[in-house]
């Protein structure tokens, strides 16, 4: 595991006039509301180890997990908007908001977008028992026995769970969701064949398929993944438009004055471009980008607008 202090190992390209101060001048906080380990935690400390190099100061990952990711984002909510305290989050940040009914923060009030920094996407699978070759025999199969076929996630709410009722909202199926305590878990029921549907990442399921004790439906992005390129997308399967990743973005509190704001994204930037932060992030099967402040703040509400309606379709509660 990473160190949580990243050591300062660059300096700013340009020295700062005289009696100007130049951010950051002190040590920035980077709060990651969701488990070490995990894709937002993999995500953040690769790309805050981007930021020390280009800053030449030190960014400190801070893991505050919680509600799935509600206890984190709410602490960068309260503070002061001064760019030296920082939300790195999932697509949660997203979700949240039509998940739970309190989350104690707005996140269109509250938050100013400043970069979507990666995406990954999830492959679709089956059990061996499960007599579907490919998406067509899949959706037929559910269509004959509507609530027959079950499917495994890491627990409500979460994205393997949500993931598949996208799949099943816009397959218009109807399925059994079985939460398990984490992915792991979810991916041996369905090893043991507990569960007949999974939808995870690429790497809790390509171990598995060459000795056929399961079997990959689908890559749920709208291109395949270098990670599976036998496996076809759902969208060239024939469920035309449908796209599911699990994507990683940067914000900080809505008081953050434009300057500032603009700052931060250029200095995102320069990070996902540094050899050190792209050719990690790629080698673990995530695409990055350079997204723009205003396109980043679009993809959220659309993002926020579709989970809502599926949440909502799906009667989804979290406590």
């Amino acid at each position: 595991m990473m160190a949580a202090t990243l050591a300062a190992a660059a300096v700013l390209v340009a020295p700062p006039k005289a009696g100007a101060t130049v951010f950051p001048d002190k040590p920035v906080r980077m709060v990651i509301p969701l488990a070490p380990g995990g894709g937002s935690d993999i995500v953040g400390r690769i790309v805050a180890q981007g930021l020390a190099e280009h800053w030449g100061k030190p960014v400190v990952v801070d893991n505050r997990p919680g509600a799935g990711s509600i206890v984190g984002t709410s602490i960068v909510a309260k503070t002061p908007g001064d760019g030296y305290t920082l939300l790195v989050s999932s697509s949660s940040f997203a979700i949240s908001p039509a998940l739970y009914k309190n989350t104690g923060f707005d996140p269109r009030r509250d938050f100013a977008g400043i970069t979507l920094l990666a995406s990954q996407p999830s492959l679709l699978a089956v059990s061996a028992n499960v007599p579907a070759k490919n998406l067509k025999d899949l959706i037929a199969l559910a269509q004959a026995k509507p609530g027959a076929l079950s499917f495994g996630s890491a627990g409500t709410g979460s994205a393997t769970h949500l993931g598949t009722e996208l799949f099943a909202y816009t397959a218009k199926l109807k399925m059994q969701h079985i939460p398990y305590k984490s992915a792991g878990l979810a991916t041996t029921a369905l090893l043991a064949g507990e569960v007949q549907i999974l939808l995870t990442n690429a790497a809790s399921v390509l171990p598995h398929l060459s000795g056929g004790r399961l079997r990959a439906i689908g890559v749920t992005a709208k291109e395949r993944t270098a990670q599976a390129p036998d496996v076809p997308t759902l969208h060239e399967s024939g469920l035309s438009g449908f796209e599911y990743t699990t994507w990683y973005g940067a914000w900080v509190p809505a008081a953050a004055p434009k300057p500032l704001q603009a700052t931060l994204h250029k200095s995102f930037q320069v990070a996902l471009a540094l050899p050190s932060v792209d050719g990690r992030l790629t080698k673990t099967g995530l695409q990055t980008y350079r997204m723009a402040q205003p396109e980043f703040a679009k993809y959220v509400e659309t993002e926020m607008q579709r989970w809502k309606t599926v949440i909502d379709a799906a009667g989804i509660k979290a406590e």
